[in-house]
């Protein structure tokens, strides 16, 4: 029985304010928390994140829980980076860009990624790596403050 040696995470930032290497705004912050809370179980031992402050900031929440070190790698050589990733045991989050993100997860999957639209910040890419066998698949992340209330009526 095969297991996945190597799971990677990948997330762009999440929402961000305006102006040059900007923080993250209220609902970002929140989308930041549930990330966290998504993949809190997930076993993951490594995260990495881009040095600006949204990337940071979107990793900072499951650093903090996890107790991990977040590790910064150049988005300019991402090539590089996606072998440094398949050759790490285990979970990886990877925070980066709306155009970084579909990059690196097609150069980890060796499939076509759509391109993350400007106001898109909910993609949640999963890479599973197995000796010679990948999969991919993508989830959403939504901002904690979005939850159903119990009173809400379906129609």
């Amino acid at each position: 029985m095969a297991f996945a040696q190597t799971t990677i995470y990948l997330v762009r930032h999440a929402e961000k304010q305006a102006g040059d290497n900007p923080s993250l705004t209220a609902i970002g912050g929140f989308r930041a928390q549930n990330i966290a809370k998504q993949l809190a179980s997930v076993g993951i031992t490594h995260i990495f994140s881009t040095d600006y402050n949204r990337t940071q900031q979107t990793a900072k929440p499951l650093a903090d829980f996890l107790k991990l070190a977040i590790q910064s790698y150049d988005p300019r050589d991402l090539t590089t980076f996606a072998e440094q990733l398949k050759s790490i045991k285990g979970s990886i989050l990877v925070v980066g860009h709306s155009n970084t993100t579909p990059e690196l997860t097609a150069l980890l999957s060796h499939k076509k990624i759509e391109v993350i639209k400007e106001n898109e910040y909910d993609n949640l890419y999963q890479v599973i790596l197995v000796d010679d066998k990948i999969m991919l698949n993508r989830f959403r992340t939504i901002p904690s403050y979005f939850q159903l209330d119990s009173k809400t009526e379906t129609k």
